[in-house]
């Protein structure tokens, strides 16, 4: 696969560092290793934090520092401050910072004021990130700004979800509402795809505050068509750059994180999300997750991540310019140079394509789009070409390669067996009843 070595023409001020943030734990993670790559290949030092000095991008040759925080910090958010203080202090020059979860961008915009002394940060509306981060804030944001959305449902107690068991068309999805609380009360492990009202009761059956749970309207597969955009927004809530893309394969299938991103047209997206982060007075980085609905011709709003998503790299511009590039460009206060999307791109993540391929089948699925223009490009999240950076591959193979294969299976069996269960009931297979997603990180 070629990786793309090509070195932009952008050229970035290499006396200023980055640091990668996180506040949760998920040590193999390709995104991340591609904000390490993107800036370190081109000179800037890049520190991480991380789960331990043995991850995948603790090992890559562009991390210069490793910092651990103890597990048990992530609920405190005082003390995630000072201990970002306390780095910043330790590196003794400005730092951007690159959030690589909800939670990071979150922290960072919230307590901007308190952290702008060791890090250059975006002047987004320190509350701004929480809401669109919120599936309830972002419901809101859309419905003011005519953005098209699934319809949305936010009970708040056992009656008003009997009340809903009764009322609603299965299967829904199920999400938790806000940032922060995956972590740390979880009203469903990940999103989840709810088959019946009894699944619904039974679900949530411990459950007397349901707050901060919502129930969202499911696309069939079969009807939809799975878009995002990442995009860089300037001081002016400007999208400088913008780059669209599809998702032709997931893990799990269908809903998942993406693993084949591949780079596609379409004006009419990119405007809306522009229209969107203008309305809104969005600043820095954003990764948006649409859902094209054919039964009524819109795209859907579906997430709004305020930072780097975990496929970014499957978009840059002809110069070689990425949303990451951008942000370190424009915090140290140089010009984002404007540029066409190099639409011959497509980023796969190696480990989890076969089983995400295979499994899809297995799911009986609709089959990915044919999206194969000539002169496509693909371009591997874990592999380079030249071959220099290969021991966070090493080490994601041998530390979690069996996790990796073991929740393959996992998948699989959970799979096998609903479609069993749908075959007693109504003597067919169904088409996709997986009940359990993650979503893009």
């Amino acid at each position: 696969m070629a990786d793309g070595n090509r070195m932009p023409a952008v050229r970035l001020d290499t006396s200023v560092p980055a640091l990668l943030v996180r506040i949760g734990r998920y040590p193999v993670h390709a995104g991340t290793l591609g904000v390490v790559r993107s800036l370190g290949r081109l000179g800037v030092p890049v520190y991480a934090i991380t789960e331990d000095r043995l991850t995948p991008i603790a090992l890559s040759r562009h991390v210069v520092g490793r910092f651990i925080w103890p597990g048990s910090e992530w609920h405190d958010t005082e003390r995630l401050v000072e201990s970002l203080c306390a780095l910043g202090r330790s590196l003794r020059r400005p730092v951007v910072p690159v959030a690589t979860d909800d939670e990071a961008a979150v922290l960072l915009a919230e307590h901007a004021a308190a952290l702008a002394e060791y890090f250059l940060l975006p002047r987004v509306t320190p509350t701004l990130p929480r809401q669109v981060a919120s599936k309830r804030g972002l419901f809101d944001l859309c419905m003011a700004h005519d953005v098209p959305t699934p319809r949305t449902l936010f009970p708040t107690c056992r009656d008003d979800l009997r009340a809903l068991a009764d009322e609603l068309t299965f299967p829904v999805v199920a999400k938790n509402v806000a940032p922060w609380t995956r972590l740390r009360a979880p009203a469903v492990s990940t999103t989840t795809l709810v088959s019946s009202g009894r699944e619904l009761l039974d679900r949530f059956a411990g459950l007397d505050d349901l707050s901060s749970v919502l129930l969202q309207e499911y696309i069939p597969h079969e009807h939809a068509e799975d878009w995002f955009v990442h995009a860089y927004c300037d001081e002016g809530s400007s999208t400088a750059l913008s780059f669209v893309g599809r998702k032709a394969y997931a893990w799990p299938p269908g809903r998942g994180c993406t693993v084949d991103a591949r780079a596609a047209i379409n004006p009419m997206l990119s405007e809306l999300t522009a229209r969107f982060c203008k309305e809104i007075g969005y600043r820095g980085v954003n990764d948006l997750d649409w859902r094209y609905d054919r039964r009524d011709g819109r795209f859907k709003l579906v997430d709004f991540n305020p930072r780097v998503g975990a496929q970014f790299r499957f978009g840059q511009t002809e110069d070689g310019v990425d949303v990451v590039r951008a942000l370190h460009l424009a915090m140290t206060g140089r010009t984002v140079p404007a540029g066409d999307q190099d639409y011959s791109r497509r980023l796969i993540v190696e480990n989890l394509y076969l089983p995400a391929r295979v499994l899809q089948r297995l799911s009986r699925l609709p089959a990915a789009p044919r999206l194969q223009p000539p002169g496509v490009r693909t371009h591997g999240a874990w592999l380079e070409a030249s071959g220099r950076d290969p021991l966070p591959v090493l080490a994601m193979v041998l530390r979690f390669g069996g996790q990796a294969v073991a929740s393959v299976f996992r998948a699989a069996y959970r799979n096998v067996r609903l479609r069993l269960a749908g075959h007693a009931r109504t003597g067919s297979g169904p088409r996709s009843h997986a009940s359990r997603a993650g979503g893009d990180r």
